[in-house]
């Protein structure tokens, strides 16, 4: 399938070294759409004994951002203006996934949505974010 302007929406998704260093991993790319996972251990616990919440809200984040990005056409890239995430059910430690959607990509703005949930399927969060869209740097 091909995005906007013929571009590949997987070729326009790029995982960074903030994503290696998370440990998160991307499933799957489409065209406004993005499914990326993690699994959490020990280290991403918070003092409850949770995985911890930023955990939850960076792959989010990612889910969305990385939703906008197969949608746009070349030479642009987002970048994250607001984030909101509710959590719906505390997450155990083990693997966690989130599915993020664009719902709207313009030329200077973006919004998109992503779910994120555990290994047996329950819905831990639901995020919404806005994007401004830029032109890709070429340093």
């Amino acid at each position: 399938m091909t995005g906007p302007g013929g571009d590949d929406p997987a070729e326009r998704v790029r995982l960074g070294p903030y994503h290696e260093r998370a440990g998160i991993e991307l499933l799957s790319v489409g065209p406004g759409r993005v499914d990326v996972a993690l699994t959490a251990g020990p280290g991403d616990l918070n003092a409850a004994g949770l995985v911890h919440g930023g955990v939850i809200a960076g792959l989010a984040d990612t889910a969305c951002g990385l939703a906008v990005r197969s949608a746009l056409r070349g030479g642009l890239v987002q970048v994250t203006a607001q984030l909101s995430v509710a959590y719906l059910a505390p997450a155990p430690v083990g693997r966690i996934v989130a599915r993020g959607r664009a719902l709207r990509v313009g030329r200077r703005a973006a919004y998109a949505e992503a779910d994120v949930e555990d290994g047996e399927g329950t819905l831990l969060a639901r995020a919404s974010g806005t994007f401004v869209v830029l032109p890709e740097r070429r340093d």
